[in-house]
């Protein structure tokens, strides 16, 4: 055999057969060739080029033929160094051979090899062989790589394949790393450095694979890149590429929407949750607890955080249970008396919109009511006039307004009584009011959703057969002392609101579809996050699996005033959009989850617990932190009666502990957060007994403590 020499670059041209049969010559530049221990130079043989039988009939084709012949003797003199001049370096031979380099057959599909052009000298190469480095630097390697040949079985460090010896390989001279051809070349093309990985990534196989994808969790089939250090992490490509910052709406043609860009963040770690209250997807509302480690978009100002699954989706399905934009799933038409909650303010009420909207204002001035022993006055501020009393008018001071921490509880109901509704008043002093339509309400409620056994009937509070007519009611579980509906066999008592409950209602929590009355529900309350007793009452969209409380349905309006911020503030289920610091309870101080319903003021950037907002007057700080309700717990009990007592030389009020009242006189517990009964004229020795300590000793010792409301 003789020897070649490679030549460090070559120019060649290649015969091309177009539809008209014709030939072009086109001029490549080559890549350079390794040196070899061999002088002679190589042509490139193209294996599948076919020759014209006949001559060309065209013109125009013979013409370019005489152009191309002129080129080429052009190029013969500056291609063959050594004198050997062709008309053309790539030939056409019925060829079987076998690479000098790779020791491996050179096939017809191959279709291009190199072949010394000197006839005594059979040295053929691979076209691939042939244009290998001879040394090369390899990013997943510090040392330089050396093309050699094992004497050795071999493994490669890339693919993990298994190689024999004399197969070619590139190898460090310096420790044991060896990689088979295919990863030294073409893996160069196929490795990344990805920010959230500290290895470099590979696509190992070219082909479509089915994997799980380490950014965002999901099964994949495609192209993947993996890491050969970190067994199981693998990037799909869609993810590998995704943009550091987008804006929602721009990625994903769907109805969910963010004014902010969104920042791509490699984890979300769970103690990072913890601080941002365990938030929730803002498109598909599943929380992040178990994929700390997948990507997540979110902007940090405004607390919204998606997965990278959801952001990048394009599928309406995302938004089944989410807090954005939702196909509307009901007509208006089919619910004419359908509930839109929340209500617009405190002057809404379940009782208000049942039987005042249907009845009208009464005409009657005064009234005798069966749950008072006074006849009760009308104070209708629509209908005032020059007759008109100045002490009708001064009623109006005493309507509730916590603007100026004044507080007037309707007795029946337990809804605030305002100025610009129509109630009927005690002028004994009494502290009795009621709202003009809770003196028309029903006797009796037929087949009640959470007891439809028996009639339920109205009793008054001072005839309820419970200890100072406080009750807990059946369907929102809070202690109430108003009116009440109950089946006295059963023992069975909810309060007026919760008496009317509605069936369906729509809620701006979740907009667009219909919230259906269920028993035995599961899971966690959609507004305050808290769980929902299985027990329990439940509104519920039967499409998204979504859960309100009754309380939190029908307590919380949409809009409230407070003493603690002169603009109005309105009720929020999602952090505020550019709400810079963190958030916290301008009434109890605490720390405030923006992922909970919650009061906001825009304008002055304050937050307030929904449980914390019914408390306006100075004897209420604020409420129990860890108490498992978001709704204040004595948001239906009217605290301020005053009672005598044959335990106690003064008289006795009704009120909500606090930390002032100290101890419980009789079991010596902390009165804070309780219902209690204290006296105000013992200014040394503070006296105040807890609720619950009454009613216990009063069913064993009778005489030991009697209570009695005193008119003042």
């Amino acid at each position: 055999m003789v020897g070649c020499k490679f030549k460090t670059f070559i120019m060649y041209t290649i015969n091309h057969f177009n539809i008209n049969n014709c030939y072009r010559e086109r001029k490549y530049m080559m890549e350079p060739l390794p040196e070899h221990e061999y002088c002679h130079s190589l042509s490139l043989v193209d294996l599948q080029l076919e020759y014209p039988e006949e001559e060309e009939e065209d013109d125009d084709h013979d013409n370019e033929d005489h152009d191309d012949e002129d080129g080429d003797e052009d190029h013969d003199d500056d291609f063959d160094d050594d004198g050997d001049e062709d008309s053309c370096l790539i030939t056409k031979e019925g060829f079987q051979g076998v690479c000098y380099r790779c020791g491996q057959e050179i096939h017809m599909y191959e279709r291009y090899y190199y072949k010394c052009k000197h006839s005594s000298c059979d040295v053929s190469l691979h076209k691939f062989c042939g244009e290998l480095l001879t040394r090369l630097e390899h990013a997943l390697h510090p040392h330089p790589l050396s093309l050699c040949w094992p004497r050795i079985n071999w493994r490669c460090n890339i693919c993990k394949r298994d190689h024999k010896c004399l197969e070619m390989c590139y190898k460090c001279l310096e420790c044991d790393f060896s990689i088979d051809v295919n990863c030294a070349v073409e893996e160069e093309k196929k490795i990344i450095h990805h920010p959230s990985h500290p290895h470099l990534l590979i696509c190992l196989l070219p082909k479509a694979i089915l994997c799980n994808c380490s950014a965002c969790g999901k099964m994949h089939e495609g192209i993947f890149y993996q890491c050969t250090t970190c067994v199981g992490f693998s990037l799909h490509n869609d993810c590998a590429f995704l943009p550091k910052r987008l804006l929602i709406n721009e990625t994903s043609k769907v109805a969910f929407y963010h004014t902010h860009p969104l920042t791509i963040s490699y984890s979300f770690p769970m103690n990072d949750q913890i601080a941002k209250h365990n938030p929730k997807c803002r498109v598909c509302g599943h929380g992040f607890y178990d994929m700390e480690n997948l990507w997540i978009y979110k902007c940090d100002k405004c607390m919204y955080y998606a997965h990278v699954r959801c952001v990048t989706s394009r599928r309406e399905s995302f938004l089944r249970a989410g807090l954005n934009k939702t196909v509307e799933n009901f007509k208006n038409d089919d619910h004419p008396h359908l509930l839109h909650l929340p209500f617009p303010d405190e002057t809404y009420s379940v009782p208000k919109q049942f039987f005042f909207k249907e009845s009208g204002r009464s005409e009657e001035v005064i009234v005798k009511h069966m749950s008072h022993q006074h006849p009760l006055i009308l104070v209708d501020q629509t209908q005032f006039n020059e007759k008109t009393s100045s002490e009708i008018k001064s009623l109006l001071l005493m309507c509730h307004n916590p603007k100026t921490k004044t507080q007037l509880i309707c007795n029946g109901c337990m809804r605030p009584v305002m100025s610009t509704m129509p109630f009927y008043m005690c002028p004994e002093r009494c502290n009795f009011v009621l709202h003009e339509w809770c003196t028309r309400l029903p006797s009796q409620i037929e087949k009640h959703p959470g007891h439809p056994q028996h009639t339920l009937l109205l009793i008054y509070s001072n005839v309820l057969p419970c200890f100072f007519g406080v009750f807990v009611c059946a369907v929102c579980h809070l202690p109430c002392n108003g009116f009440a509906y109950c089946c006295v066999k059963c023992k069975y008592y909810v309060d007026v609101t919760c008496g009317f409950i509605p069936k369906k209602i729509t809620h701006k929590s979740h907009p667009n579809h219909l919230l259906s009355l269920v028993q035995n529900p599961s899971g966690g309350c959609h507004m305050c996050l808290k769980d929902v007793d299985s027990h329990q009452l439940s509104f519920s969209c039967n499409v998204c699996e979504i859960y309100i409380h009754p309380e939190c349905a029908l307590l919380f309006s949409e809009t409230i005033w407070h003493s603690y911020d002169k603009h109005p503030m309105q009720l929020s289920y999602l952090p505020i959009e550019n709400h810079k610091s963190e958030y916290f309870c301008e009434i109890c101080e605490f720390y405030l989850n923006p992922h909970e319903s919650f009061y906001h003021c825009q304008h002055c950037r304050q937050s307030i617990h929904t449980a914390c907002a019914p408390l306006i007057l100075e004897s209420e700080t604020h409420t129990y932190m860890y108490n498992l309700r978001s709704v204040y717990n004595f948001v239906n009990i009217k605290f301020g009666d005053i009672y005598s007592s044959g335990g106690h030389t003064h008289p006795l009020s009704f009120a909500q502990g606090i930390a002032l009242d100290d101890l419980c006189n009789i079991c010596g517990r902390k009165l804070q957060y309780k219902m209690i009964f204290k006296c105000h004229d013992c200014k040394e020795d503070k006296f105040a007994i807890d609720y619950n300590c009454c009613e216990n000793v009063k069913r064993a010792l009778s005489s030991f403590v009697s209570l009695d409301r005193l008119d003042l």
